[in-house]
């Protein structure tokens, strides 16, 4: 018989908020790199490759763990179309999580760009150089970046409802959580 969680992993809430650092900063970043062409643009670009990189290594991680472990079950009020938003939101952001570095890495590689992670470590290209490739992959990388923007503010958005309107714990089993349930 399995055992009802109230709260998730400890690790899993880690990575989570490691994460929303880390994806906060790509978002400030990119943002600042597609706003600029002046002289801060190769320090975001230099910034926003490793970032990029540490973002996959840490879902790569994370995601097996998600899998491995229990999950704390939806409040049982919720409807049926909620609960399944609720999960398809969360395959959509794991997906972003991988897609969005991986796009990131083809169209570099297509573009005969290197990925510079340290000044010790360059990855491989994973694609052949082709500009064409690489022009289509910069598209499907932006369009895929602001999708993405998309599913953090109602991911955000849902947090906060859960928290701070319907108080269900929601919100707390992926803090610290502290209070009252």
């Amino acid at each position: 018989m399995s055992r009802h969680v109230q709260r998730f992993h400890p690790a899993l809430r880690m990575l989570h908020w490691l994460m929303a650092l880390a994806v906060l900063a790509m978002l400030f970043i990119g943002v600042g790199m597609v706003s600029t062409t002046g002289p801060l643009y190769p320090a975001l670009l230099a910034l926003h490759r490793p970032v990029g990189i540490v973002i996959l290594a840490l879902v790569l991680v994370r995601l097996p763990l998600r899998l491995m472990t229990q999950a704390p079950a939806l409040p049982h009020d919720l409807s049926m179309w909620q609960k399944r938003i609720a999960a398809a939101s969360h395959i959509l952001l794991y997906a972003a999580m991988i897609g969005m570095p991986l796009l990131g890495w083809a169209m570099l590689s297509a573009g005969g760009y290197p990925v510079v992670v340290t000044k010790a470590l360059t990855l491989p290209a994973i694609l052949p150089h082709d500009l064409a490739l690489y022009a289509l992959l910069r598209k499907a990388h932006t369009v895929v970046a602001l999708l993405f923007f998309v599913l953090i503010l109602g991911h955000l958005a849902a947090a906060l409802a859960h928290g701070l309107l319907r108080r269900d714990g929601v919100l707390r089993s992926m803090t610290l959580g502290l209070g009252p349930h």
